[in-house]
């Protein structure tokens, strides 16, 4: 909350990557920075088509699919942790909607794919599977969604992930 920090991101919010003289917020963004930055890389190919795709699903996780996510998140989990009572029953209605609204368009998109845009893992897989983390803690209604579960299965399965995923 220190005003040079303001100055950086007006959000007053991380990730902020500062780089020399460029200053980027936005977690995706800041990926898709850093993966153009790396000729070659098939988290962020150099196809436009493939590019955009990858943007697709890296916008439908932030507006849509992790919305969802974050209500179960902050019913089951940061109210806990903040002591704010429990759970909202009327938002937990509305999680579950929004949930199975999303994750039925995700299940049904993974069928017959090993990774969510591409033939290999992508930022749209990093940045989609990351609200799963949170999918047993935050008592996310997982269970019919078995595409999900495979994939994200193969995501935790990833060096990677595992390095960045924090301890069980």
């Amino acid at each position: 909350m220190k005003p040079e920090f303001f100055r950086l991101n007006p959000n007053h919010m991380i990730p902020t990557l500062v780089d020399r003289d460029f200053v980027l917020w936005e977690s995706n963004a800041i990926m898709q920075y850093l993966c153009s930055k790396k000729p070659g890389s098939t988290l962020w190919p150099s196809d436009a088509k493939a590019q955009a795709d990858i943007n697709r699903w890296q916008c439908w996780g932030l507006a849509h699919f992790g919305s969802a996510c974050g209500i179960y998140i902050y019913e089951h989990l940061v109210k806990k942790f903040l002591h704010l009572g429990d759970p909202d029953p009327a938002e937990l209605r509305k999680a579950e909607e929004r949930f199975h609204r999303f994750a039925k368009v995700l299940d049904n998109h993974l069928m017959g794919r090993t990774w969510l845009a591409g033939n290999s893992t992508t930022l749209a897989d990093y940045s989609v599977g990351a609200p799963l983390a949170l999918a047993e803690a935050a008592a996310y209604p997982m269970a019919p969604y078995t595409e999900i579960r495979r994939w994200y299965a193969g995501m935790e399965a990833l060096e990677p992930w595992k390095r960045s995923a924090p301890p069980a």
